[in-house]
């Protein structure tokens, strides 16, 4: 009552206000809505006043709807039917947001200051210094103000001594950097001073940002380039000098070294965080550090090679930085391992390896430079090929070890492959088939011999649906084997033999497959052959064209039937000699012979040729005379006056058959003669004395006629019935010198198995041929005879070398002079010579070298007939003589008498023979030719031991060593060599006396022009020619010497040998140049005038200008191209060598510069263009630069040519210097493939060029643009761009000194390149030019000047300066990375990567800008150590959020403005999870209903909002107590005893967790909520206060089964969580217990 009543001075008393507690949020941030679940009593409630209706009835609240009947389903649906419904409700939201936008505050002006700069006395800042290394002392209170004073290398001293951390010396220097940048601007700003202070360099008009971390990388690596200097290595002692030096490294002292350790460890600390933040500028540090990496010592290597493998990741995007840096590598690693301290260096090459593997597997393209791979292709093949260290036992190491491995061995492969087709290594020939294998068949066949095996010979393709390639094989077949221009008898039988192989193979394949015989094919192609060869139709051939097609007649390889009847059936005119007109086919059907002919066949060949009324055709007369004239010549056989027969008398006799048709010489001989001949022997049963004369004429008959089959049938036939060896031995020397001729007719099988025969029949009378056993082992060669034959004929050999040299341990001592072989000269009787043979083999058969020692004696025996003997005939038989005794003692010797001679020839008789005088001559070589008719001695051994030597010794002849005997001895051997080699005359003084001893001779001659001895022969004919210019030797012999080298280079056997071995003749004849000297004046002209002759038979003069060569062949045909290859070589190399004698020489320079620039104007094939390369391949490098010089003016020429707008077809005259660019490729290989210095270009021509291609290039940029914009696809344009690319490539091979002509030039043409390679990787990714511009663009970096003069070593100096945004946004991922790693710029550091500068313009659309720039020096706080807020500081954040009335506020300190993000507020806050153990329902109310963000993370919310709490109802029923939370869930109100009603309703604050656990408890459960069975009439919601009492009055009416329903529904809903129960925690304290309200009763007031 007191209260009421008022207080002692009798004011009203004041009304009781109800608070929130303090701990309890509002609903709305600004809207005054009150507080959650408080809802005190206010003045004016509907329930206070007393109305007439509340007295009466009390107070109820209306019902707002029919609660029984009231559905809102029809006013839902038909708002949300509404169109218009989602756009106010978009319009209300958007607009909520702009209201709340426009409320929220600007973002407050920046408050960052640098700390100042003060100068303090040295105890102050070694103070300073020493707070700055105590961690202790925290940076916000050194950071008010710092110490100026020390700057550099001294400035980063002064922390190493004082061993600051590395964190906050960075703080310390990014101030003090700070400082130096921005300190001006900022003061100017502060004051707003009118004048702008000087200090700081931002103010500077050319600021750069990054200028001063440019500065800092400076300090910083001359800091420690400073410490590295450190490290020397000792000087070499220079010689001469005597000079003690001592050496202290400063790593030798302890002290030192851990000094020196201590501050280099500490300044790469510093490094370290300074790269890592961007204060040292990474390019600038980069670019020192391949520097050092390539001018560092050994000693050093160690340091750089680390540091280098820690900052690795920034040099590997960039190529200009990877490239030097890979150079730098390598070198040291080949220092390295040819120095003698690699044992000490093993970690250092190890890690450098790494390195280089490293830069393979992430940037293989710093590999491609054809320099540095053509110095180290060794050591990177062998650094990518080595197998990465794997760590046994971790199978994920080993198998990235395996995957590493495989992807070097990839990029390696592709490395080899760029680089050497940038260097045109390994190049593929680009030659046609036809002419490419037109060139190689020739030189297969050429190289036929008699020991070639037919069978295996592989001419044609075993494809058999290449009919075109087969057809021009078989054209090439039957050209070589009748054209002029090859050389060899046997050619015919070659081509039948390799067409016969052909046909019974594709015939077995044919019967195999079921598929058509190739008769018919191959009669057709036969037939074009001849219907279309020019060489078959020439007059010249028709000899050999009919022999070959009669052997192709013989084996039914071609049909003459068919023939006549092809040419019948298509009406051909001019068959028959009564037509006016002669048909090509008339002279083949009147010469090709007829082996097997028939009735039916002469007939109608005599129709077709002389008509139907010929009686008798003209063959048949000449056949009568031909029998004639063979009657005449055969007297043996056909009886007559016996007469001597020589080769050119048989010619004269039998002049019409060997003038005569095929088809008459084959009838007469092989029908007629043969077995005439065949029955004559066999009658005469071997013995008769003329059988020899009968035989011989035959031979050489049949062989001027080229029967050569007559010719085996005899001989085999003779070889049968021969009972003599005088019989046996031109049989053997017959079957000897056609030796290739029966192998190429597959005869060899058949003449083994006959010399088996006769061996066998000569052994059963018991006599043992060497010849024979010597001829069968050569013609078998291991194939034909079977084992048991092959070993009985060894053990006869064996047998008969036991038995005429028995093996012996003590042989016999022959005396040096023998005076039993002198007195031979007097002793006249017969048997003389083989009676002192059988003593001297009798007696010395047990000694090796008897032979020797009677040859030594024999020929001093020789020297003494002269004298002995003074007439010419008594010498001549006394040589004779001698010739019969030493061809006794040949048949003594198991090897025979020729190996001895050789070598007596080849030691001391070299000089006993060039002593002998004419007389004594003239008996050696009656001797000589003796025991060569008789096989005693090979040609070969006349040749090689005395002919020889007589050349090389008149040759070498000088007025300083005259000899007196030179002449003599030149003389004799040219005589000697006439009659050996080229001579077919026959005189009764000299051997040959008659046809079979020259026929001897002509078998002999076979082995000189084969084998192992025609390389011997090619090389004396250059000293041949060397003699006939030596003016010391006499006009006669030389003319003499000049006489039988033509008849030798004409000789149809030295030819064949000639173009079988091209190679011998080539090296012959560059061996000679190569060893002449410069006083030989003309002579190397006439080398090469007589390798013309050799190969050509064209007889020019000696002084025929080398320049006019090419007009005077021109013979690029497939047939002489090989021999005009080493003619080439020949006058190229001559020049070569008299530009070395004399580089003066104006003419010698005009002349090649004629004779190449003839070459490249004449319009060449890409064939001829391939041979003529390989002509000058392996000249002079004076050659060689002459033809890349002019080859590169020839080249300008065609591409200006090419730019002309005259010119009709640019590509096509474009595509011309490609012919002369593979010419210039072949040229240059053996330059760079003997790793010899390129040649360098002229400047005048390398300046023209480059400025032609520059032109060139220009158009093709337009049209690349052109073409990729209109989508079509131009194959001339993209192989015109790969030509211009090859010849830029070329080029850069031979650069020499760079003009500025050049450099500009060079820089367009780079430009160019770059512009069509993003173009290209936009449009058209795919292209092929893509990786070709790519790898020119390596190449021409790489090979750019770089000024060695120049101060700051800068190698981006070359490449684009671009940044990467520029780029255009659609290159491929692979092709950007590539681009990107030319650029000179490096990709920005990571803070401000990727970011730009950007605004909005008028319509609100956001405009970028210039990429964002790293001030790294201006960004300078610390935020490692935050400061602790005071109480100010706090009550000023309360006053700014009161002013601004918001929750939040933003602080605008840190030195990286907000207003440069364009940051503002938002007016939301982030509600942090309270670490209390508070009920998550409550929490979940504070999130729901806060204007915030959370940060709670997605899955403590699901746990939270999945949760289901346990109803109060089924707590009391179970009879727990309730806890903590159940008594603050009313809040401030839970001890009332009646709850709060309220008229004015309110939303429902319900987390969405109640509404899907009701959503649930619909579907599972039928328990209502207990606030609804409550008050039906309240408005109250989840969140009003519970009325424990009725609540419980409430449940306690439910069936449990209700509740355990319920339990069990709430727990199913959730099949994932497991709710284990236990112990509940009681309170302690007692509640006091709170009486139910009267349940209907309304209140009462």
């Amino acid at each position: 009552m007191a209260e009421i009543q008022g207080d002692i001075n009798g004011n009203t008393p004041l009304i009781y206000e109800s608070h929130p507690p303090a701990w309890l949020p509002k609903v709305h941030g600004s809207a005054d809505l009150g507080y959650l679940g408080f809802y005190p009593p206010r003045a004016g409630q509907e329930e206070d006043l007393l109305t007439e209706t509340n007295v009466k009835n009390g107070f109820t609240l209306n019902q707002q709807v029919l609660a029984e009947t009231f559905n809102a389903y029809t006013i839902i649906n038909g708002d949300l039917s509404s169109a218009a419904t989602f756009h106010k409700l978009e319009a209300l939201i958007n607009e909520i947001f702009v209201r709340k936008a426009d409320n929220i505050p600007a973002i407050p002006p920046t408050t960052f200051r640098i700390p100042t700069r003060v100068t303090l006395n040295d105890s102050k800042r070694q103070a300073w210094f020493a707070d700055l290394a105590n961690p202790d002392v925290p940076l916000h209170k050194l950071g008010k103000s710092v110490p100026h004073g020390a700057k550099g290398h001294d400035l980063l001293d002064l922390l190493q001594s004082n061993n600051v951390a590395i964190p906050r010396a960075v703080w310390f220097l990014r101030v003090f950097g700070a400082n130096e940048t921005v300190r001006g601007l900022l003061e100017y700003r502060r004051h707003r001073s009118t004048d702008i202070p000087k200090a700081g360099l931002r103010n500077k008009p050319s600021y750069n940002p990054m200028q001063y971390s440019v500065d800092w990388a400076n300090v910083v690596t001359s800091y420690m380039k400073k410490q590295l200097a450190d490290i020397a290595l000792p000087s070499a002692p220079r010689p001469g000098l005597n000079i003690k030096q001592t050496f202290k490294g400063v790593l030798s002292d302890g002290d030192s070294r851990e000094r020196w350790i201590s501050r280099f460890v500490y300044c790469l600390k510093l490094l370290r965080t300074f790269y890592a933040e961007g204060l040292v500028d990474s390019r600038t540090y980069l670019i020192w550090l391949v520097q050092q990496m390539t001018t560092c010592n050994l000693a050093q290597t160690g340091f750089i090679t680390r540091l280098a493998d820690e900052y690795l990741d920034g040099i590997l995007g960039s190529r200009p930085l990877s490239r030097p840096f890979l150079h730098a590598c390598l070198a040291k690693l080949s220092e390295i391992q040819s120095t003698s301290a690699q044992t000490y260096l093993r970690d250092t090459e190890v890690l450098l390896v790494t390195l280089v593997q490293r830069l393979c597997v992430v940037l293989p393209d710093s590999f491609v430079s054809p320099r540095m791979w053509k110095t180290y292709t060794l050591l990177i093949t062998g650094i990518l090929s080595a197998n990465i260290v794997e760590q046994p036992g971790n199978g994920h190491v080993e198998r990235n070890s395996r995957d590493v491995c495989r992807i070097l061995q990839d990029n390696l492969a592709d490395i080899r492959r760029r680089n050497e087709a940038m260097l045109f290594r390994s190049l593929p020939i680009h030659v046609s088939a036809r002419l490419g294998s037109a060139v190689s068949d020739i030189k297969l066949l050429n190289s036929i011999s008699s020991v070639t095996d037919m069978e295996s010979l592989q001419f044609f393709s075993r494809s058999a649906d290449d009919e075109a390639g087969f057809t021009e094989k078989l054209d090439m077949l039957l050209t070589w084997s009748v054209t002029p221009l090859q050389f060899g008898d046997h050619r015919p039988f070659a081509a039948v033999t390799i067409i016969r192989a052909w046909r019974t193979e594709t015939a077995d394949r044919a019967t195999r497959r079921h598929f058509c015989p190739p008769d018919e094919f191959l009669q057709d192609r036969l037939f074009d052959w001849l219907d279309t060869s020019e060489f078959a139709s020439s007059p010249d051939n028709i000899r050999s064209v009919s022999l070959l097609f009669g052997k192709l007649v013989k084996y039914e390889l071609f049909s003459y039937t068919s023939y006549i009847q092809r040419l019948i059936a298509r009406g051909e005119e001019g068959l028959s000699i009564t037509e006016e007109s002669e048909s090509r086919h008339r002279k083949f059907l009147r010469w090709i012979p007829l082996s097997k002919s028939t009735s039916s066949l002469i007939s109608q060949r005599r129709v077709t040729l002389y008509g139907a009324r010929a009686r008798e055709m003209p063959e048949d007369a000449n056949e009568r005379e031909i029998r004639r004239e063979i009657r005449a010549v055969l007297f043996d056989v056909f009886g007559g006056e016996p007469r001597p027969v020589t080769s050119s008398t048989l010619s004269n006799s039998c002049k019409l058959l060997l003038t005569s048709t095929r088809f008459e010489q084959v009838r007469t001989l092989r029908h007629w003669l043969l077995p005439i001949l065949e029955k004559h022997i066999a009658s005469t049963g071997g013995i008769s004395p003329t059988l020899l004369i009968t035989y011989s004429t035959s031979v050489e008959l049949m062989n001027q006629a080229k029967c050569y089959h007559c010719l085996l049938d005899v001989t085999l036939c003779l070889l049968e019935h021969a009972i003599t060896a005088d019989l046996l031995v031109p049989v053997i020397d017959t079957l000897h010198r056609f030796s290739t001729i029966w192998a190429c007719m597959g005869g060899i099988q058949a003449i083994v198995v006959a010399l088996d025969k006769a061996h066998q029949a000569w052994k059963s009378r018991g006599i043992q041929s060497r010849p024979l056993l010597s001829l069968l082992l050569e013609f078998d060669a291991g194939k034909y005879l079977s084992d048991v034959s092959r070993d009985r004929i060894t053990a006869d050999i064996t047998t008969f070398t036991s038995a005429l040299q028995p093996a012996t341990e003590h042989p016999d001592i022959v005396p040096d002079v023998l005076p039993e072989i002198l007195l031979l000269a007097g002793d006249l009787t017969h048997n003389a010579p083989s009676l002192l043979a059988n003593s001297l083999w009798i007696k010395y058969r047990r000694s090796g070298d008897w032979a020797w020692k009677v040859w030594d004696n024999t020929v001093a025996s020789l020297r003494q007939v002269p004298v002995m003997t003074s007439d010419e005939a008594g010498r001549r038989d006394c040589a004779l003589r001698y010739g019969v005794f030493l061809w006794h003692v040949d048949q003594h010797l198991a090897m025979g008498l020729d190996n001895e001679v050789l070598r007596w020839f080849l030691g001391p008789g070299r000089n006993e023979v060039a002593a002998l005088n004419s007389e004594a001559w003239g008996v050696l070589v009656v001797v000589l030719l003796y025991l060569s008719v008789q096989g005693a001695l090979k040609t070969t051994t006349i040749l090689q031991g005395l002919v020889y030597p007589a050349w090389q010794q008149a040759a070498n002849t000088t007025a300083e060593n005259p000899s007196p005997t030179t002449e003599t001895f030149l003389r004799f051997a040219n005589d000697v060599c006439r009659r050996l080699l080229v001579s077919d005359n026959m005189n009764e003084d000299l051997p040959p006396g008659n046809l079979f001893e020259l026929q001897c001779i002509r078998t002999r001659r076979q082995e000189v022009y084969c084998g192992t001895h025609f390389p011997l022969l090619a090389s004396s004919i250059p000293v041949l020619i060397c003699l006939e210019n030596n003016k010391l030797i006499s006009e006669e012999l030389r003319g003499d010497s000049t006489s039988l080298r033509h008849l030798l280079s004409q000789n149809e056997g030295f030819r064949q040998g000639a173009y079988r071995n091209l190679d011998a003749i080539r090296e012959a004849f560059e061996l000679s140049l190569h060893h002449m000297d410069a006083s030989t004046g003309t002579l190397h002209k006439h080398i090469v005038a007589g390798l013309r002759m050799l190969l050509y038979d064209i007889d020019v003069s000696d002084d025929i200008d080398l320049s006019e060569w090419p007009t005077v062949t021109s013979l690029l045909s497939p047939w002489k191209i090989a021999a005009t290859m080493v003619q080439m070589q020949l006058i190229l190399k001559e020049m070569g060598q008299e530009l070395l004698r004399d580089p003066t020489n104006s003419s010698a320079h005009a002349n090649l510069d004629r004779l190449i620039l003839m070459l490249f104007n004449h319009s060449m094939t890409s064939e001829e263009a391939f041979y003529v390369g390989e002509m000058a391949k392996g000249v002079d490098s004076i050659v060689a630069g002459k033809f890349v010089n002019n080859g590169l003016r020839c080249i300008t020429e065609r591409v200006m040519e090419s730019i002309s707008p005259t010119e009709q077809n640019q590509s096509h005259t474009f595509q011309r210097a490609g012919e002369l660019l593979r010419v210039l490729i072949y040229v240059s290989e053996p330059l760079r493939e003997n790793m010899t210095p390129l040649l360098s270009l002229e400047i005048s021509v390398q300046d023209q060029f480059i400025e032609a291609l520059l032109s060139k290039l220009v158009l093709f940029e337009s049209l690349v643009i052109s073409t990729t914009n209109s989508d079509t696809d131009d194959s001339d344009l993209t192989q015109d761009i790969v030509l211009f690319l090859r010849l830029l490539q070329f080029e850069m091979g031979f650069r020499g000194t760079w003009t500025s002509r050049m450099k500009d030039a060079t820089d367009r043409v780079v430009s160019c390149l770059f512009r069509i390679t993003v173009h290209l990787t936009t449009f058209n990714p795919t292209s092929i030019l893509y990786p070709l511009i790519l790898d020119t663009l390596y190449y021409i970096y790489d090979e750019a000047p770089t000024d060695v003069k120049a101060a700051p070593y800068d190698p981006f100096r070359n490449y684009p300066e671009m940044l990467p945004s520029d780029l255009p946004s659609g290159l491929p991922r692979e092709h950007r990375k590539q681009i990107t790693s030319l650029l000179a710029l490096l990709p920005q550091p990571s803070c401000v990567s990727q970011m730009v500068n950007s605004h909005k313009d008028a319509e609100g659309n956001i405009v970028f800008g210039t990429p964002v720039v790293n001030r790294a020096w201006e960004w300078i706080e610390n935020l490692g150590e935050p400061t602790l807020p005071d109480a100010k500081e706090e009550d000023r954040e309360r006053e700014e959020k009161e002013r601004l009335e918001s929750k939040h506020t933003v602080k605008n300190s840190g030195s990286l403005s907000l207003e440069v993000f364009s940051a503002r507020l938002t007016g939301d806050g982030v509600l942090r999870s309270s670490t209390e153990d508070i009920d998550h329902k409550r929490q979940g109310k504070l999130w729901s209903f806060e204007d915030g963000l959370s940060a709670e993370n997605l899955f403590k919310r699901d746990w939270r909002e999945t949760r289901v709490e346990l109803e109060t109802d089924m707590t009391v029923t179970v009879g727990r107590p309730r806890n903590d939370t159940d008594q603050e869930v009313g809040g401030s109100h839970s001890a009332q005893p009646k709850s709060e009603k309220r008229t004015t309703p309110r939303g429902s604050p319900a987390p969405s967790t109640v509404s899907r656990s009701s959503a649930r408890a619909s579907v599972g459960s039928v328990r209502q909520s207990p606030q609804g069975s409550l008050n039906r009439n309240s408005n109250s919601t989840i969140s009003d206060v519970i009325d424990v009492d009725n609540a419980l009055t409430v449940t306690s009416k439910r069936p449990s089964t209700s509740k355990r329903k319920a339990s069990t529904a709430t727990v199913a809903s959730d099949d994932e969580i497991e709710i284990i129960e236990g112990p509940v925690p009681t309170r302690t304290s007692k509640k006091p217990k709170i009486k139910p309200p009267a349940k209907g009763k309304p209140k009462k007031k």
